[in-house]
């Protein structure tokens, strides 16, 4: 039976027929809709690479049931740049080298994402690794994933202070 999947999307609204129940957001995002940014990593949401933002929350996507999360707003690391313009937390996992392969980066970001707009980051390193603990870096460029969350939420709370 075929369900009818409503979401949006990095602010674009798609409505998708489904034929199997079974699929999770990851295939809905990477193989249905195109949007590779989001990688399989461990296909048990072990690793993080996965990580998306639904309804602004950090979530597995290989673990979600797309359909559990018909109406849902999600953005993916294909949504965070303005045009041209980086998002900070882009921008500062590139001045921090917070990246080696690249592979678990979409999934960091998002996470890193979250984490500050939850308020948790703070200026606390044991803090952020301890947020971001649930993602993964087979190459370990863990110390600057750091030095970028951290970067970020000064970055982040500096604008929020300005405006």
């Amino acid at each position: 039976m075929t369900q009818t999947l409503n979401l949006t999307i990095n602010g674009t609204a798609r409505a998708l027929a489904l034929d199997d129940p079974r699929v999770t957001l990851l295939d809905v995002l990477r193989e249905r809709i195109g949007l590779t940014g989001t990688k399989k990593g461990c296909d048990r949401g072990q690793c993080g690479a996965c990580t998306v933002l639904i309804d602004g929350r950090r979530i597995n996507a290989c673990l979600a049931l797309a359909l559990s999360h018909d109406g849902a707003s999600i953005t993916t690391v294909e949504g965070l740049a303005q045009g041209e313009d980086l998002h900070p937390v882009q921008a500062a996992f590139i001045r921090h080298d917070g990246f080696q392969c690249g592979y678990c980066t979409p999934g960091q970001i998002m996470s890193a994402v979250a984490l500050i707009a939850e308020g948790e980051a703070g200026l606390d390193p044991e803090r952020v690794r301890e947020g971001m603990s649930g993602n993964l870096c087979r190459c370990a460029a863990y110390a600057g994933i750091t030095e970028a969350v951290l970067d970020a939420t000064r970055v982040m709370t500096t604008r929020e202070d300005a405006a």
